[in-house]
């Protein structure tokens, strides 16, 4: 697996004099509400602040999460279907190390992000590319894009909505179609929904509302309330596998690191408005970077994801990375995403100010577009 998936000018941008905008990292500029920031915890306030926590998470966060899941994503749910995590990240390790044999197959909807690969072949597993994003428009097509790349090795199916990196929110007919798929094969769902809290076109649909006893969902409050740094997600699924995955986290991570949890519990209560707010900036910049750039608007998530094969010339893709580099500009390679997706390019709209995001797509507009 790749050591570097999101810039190979990383190292370089070290050196580099001037401006440099970093689009090719998934995160954002905007602080966690007030109230739910690290400067706002204090160890007379809160006791074991800085000692371990339950291996399942902070037993306050964890009931919180029960709540949130069954309100907000009507998933059945106990105590017993949550275990807080290291971030997504580490969720979606852990659901993948109970679900895998060596040399199992795992479907990955394409383009993905860039990550999943790897933890797949770190699990021991085979991914599996489905070219799925920018070319399933239906149900059927859903279905058949998927049945066309499984075999009899194939345990289990990535789904992530909103996607990452392309913006688009998968409907529910499409997601339902999956989920019978999904039964009739004996697959498990794997969904990633980091970024269910920023639609900004349709509606959010957890696909483990329509298979709940083979879904194991990955949530981050990374993404939803500006936590990055914190590295707190959650998993939820079916107790007797949300066990196994509890004793590989045990044996990696142990806990999700304690402060963490006590900022995520905070926010799950206050972080509502700065959510809207988020929300709100987030779709207005993706909208007006598209813009720029010519192509449609995202659905959702915090990324557009670009075909640039017209725009390439002897050098390939390095020669334009090396281009955006050189107007201060980092920007994610599509392979990264799917071994389809060559061709194409990924950037963050929300890891900068707006402005200085729009700024950045306009020095590079003239080499895309």
């Amino acid at each position: 697996m790749p050591g570097a998936v999101y810039s190979p000018f990383a190292d370089r941008a070290q050196e580099r004099e001037g401006s440099l905008f970093p689009l090719h990292v998934g995160d954002t500029w905007l602080e966690p509400v007030v109230g739910a920031r690290m400067e706002d915890l204090r160890t007379d306030e809160i006791e074991g602040l800085h000692r371990y926590a339950e291996t399942r998470g902070l037993p306050a966060l964890v009931d919180a999460v029960v709540e949130k899941v069954r309100d907000r994503n009507g998933i059945p749910c106990e105590r017993e279907s949550i275990l807080i995590t290291a971030g997504a990240t580490a969720g979606l390790g852990c659901a993948l190390g109970a679900l895998l044999q060596p040399g199992d197959e795992v479907l990955i909807l394409a383009p993905f992000w860039p990550l999943i690969r790897g933890i797949v072949e770190s699990c021991g597993g085979t991914p599996v590319e489905v070219p799925f994003y920018d070319r399933v428009g239906t149900p059927e097509a859903a279905v058949e894009a998927v049945r066309a790349r499984a075999s009899a090795r194939t345990v289990a199916l990535y789904v992530s909505t909103p996607s990452n990196p392309t913006g688009r929110v998968l409907d529910g007919e499409t997601l339902s179609a999956l989920a019978d798929w999904a039964r009739k094969e004996d697959v498990w769902l794997l969904a990633d929904e980091v970024y269910e809290d920023f639609v900004f076109t349709g509606e959010h649909v957890s696909i483990a509302t329509l298979a709940p006893e083979r879904t194991l969902s990955a949530y981050s409050f990374s993404k939803a309330y500006g936590m990055a740094g914190n590295r707190v997600g959650y998993l939820v699924g079916p107790p007797d596998w949300i066990n196994e995955a509890r004793k590989l986290g045990t044996h990696s991570f142990y806990n999700a690191p304690t402060a963490g949890q006590h900022a995520a519990l905070r926010a799950l209560s206050r972080g509502a408005d700065w959510q809207a707010e988020a929300r709100r900036i987030y779709a207005e910049v993706g909208a007006q970077a598209a813009s720029l750039l010519g192509v449609t608007a995202p659905e959702g998530s915090t990324f557009l994801f670009l075909n640039v094969r017209e725009r390439l010339d002897d050098r390939g893709l390095s020669g334009l990375l090396e281009d955006c580099f050189e107007q201060g500009v980092l920007v994610a390679p599509g392979a990264s995403s799917g071994r389809d997706y060559a061709d194409w390019i990924r950037l963050c709209f929300t890891v900068l100010p707006p402005d200085q995001v729009l700024e950045a797509v306009r020095r590079i507009e003239p080499l895309l577009t």
